[in-house]
């Protein structure tokens, strides 16, 4: 298939699932009362969030010195969370393509393999998705009950069919990215098929492979979890406490757990279906989040909610890093090439 046709059905896979996602979420609300209900929010809780939410993208940062580490010693933070932040922009832009500039605008600053550096994103990735999940199954058995009553297909059996399903992906990532499997693999597999570019395919995976390092190194686990741990908990405090924004608090008490369990919900929903900024899907989401698990809560004030915590962390990432954008100077997007 040719490449320009990809692109077309990508874009329209997307723009598909934006309307359709704001279409759902749109289609039952009363607009004068959600106007109403987002206009009357209380704005202070929203600027008390600011703070945290982007001491959670610093963590982040943080964290990814972490997983260089094997392949670079990052001396600089504000590098690393310059990358960070330019990341979140070009995602509320083009879905997923935060994922390669990140490491194409930190690569180039500190003039490092871009591919070894792509490598640890997808190491990063790999390890906050592991921590979703077991997010999931945490806040599952902590609100059982609450749950139960909400999404009746999300029983015991289910949730531990996917703790297996989770172990045993762990298990085959870490044969693959951790040992001389996959080298082995690409030798016994692509080398007779591909005699001439096998050096070069090689090559690349030689240096991919240096940003998978960190699984290898047990004495970085704790601190990797601990890092990990306080990324998602930071995510959650600035939903925590915009719940204080809205009428409903005052008689639901929700706390930092229900909170948890929505970071939870649109962090799986926007990971399986991606649009840019997550609009649309993470409005669905955390609407359908709160009125299915929360009665209590009208559609408007689950909308108006959802609007509120994603707009302020939208101009969070979009101010912050639209500076860090002219920092670096970045006047294209990379290609694939600039992998190779």
């Amino acid at each position: 298939m040719p490449k320009i046709l990809k692109e077309i059905i990508r874009y329209i896979v997307v723009i598909l699932l934006l309307v359709a996602s704001i279409y759902f979420v749109f289609k039952d609300i009363d607009m004068q009362v959600f106007i109403n209900t987002f206009i009357q929010a209380r704005w202070e809780w929203c600027l008390l969030s600011v703070p945290v939410a982007i001491l959670s993208h610093l963590v982040r940062a943080i964290r990814w010195r972490i997983f260089l580490k094997p392949i670079h010693n990052a001396q600089s933070t504000l590098n690393l969370f310059s990358a960070v932040m330019i990341g979140y922009v070009v995602n509320n832009v083009i879905p997923r393509g935060g994922e390669f500039v990140r490491p194409f605008v930190y690569a180039r600053r500190e003039k490092v393999s871009k591919t070894a550096v792509f490598a640890t994103i997808v190491t990063e990735r790999i390890i906050d998705v592991i921590f979703l999940l077991l997010m999931f199954a945490f806040a599952f058995f902590l609100s059982r009950d609450t749950i139960s009553r909400a999404f009746p297909w999300l029983t015991s059996a289910n949730i531990t069919y996917l703790l297996i399903a989770l172990v045993v992906c762990i298990v085959l990532l870490f044969l693959l990215l951790a040992t001389n499997l996959f080298e082995f693999l690409i030798e016994k597999i692509l080398k007779p098929i591909f005699p001439k570019k096998y050096d070069r395919i090689h090559s690349i995976w030689a240096s991919f492979r240096k940003g998978f390092e960190i699984l290898k190194t047990p004495s970085q686990y704790f601190s990797t979890f601990l890092y990990s741990a306080a990324i998602w908990i930071l995510y959650a405090l600035p939903m925590y406490l915009m719940f204080f924004a809205f009428d409903f608090q005052n008689y639901l008490h929700l706390g930092l757990a229900d909170a948890g369990l929505l970071i939870v919900v649109s962090g799986v929903g926007t990971s399986i279906a991606p649009t840019p900024g997550a609009i649309g899907v993470y409005h669905w989401l955390i609407v359908s989040a709160l009125i299915h698990l929360y009665p209590a809560i009208t559609q408007e004030e689950a909308l108006a909610y959802a609007t509120l915590t994603h707009g302020v962390n939208l101009i969070i990432q979009v101010a912050v890093g639209s500076f860090f954008l002219l920092r670096e100077n970045l006047r294209k997007l990379p290609t694939k090439e600039d992998f190779q």
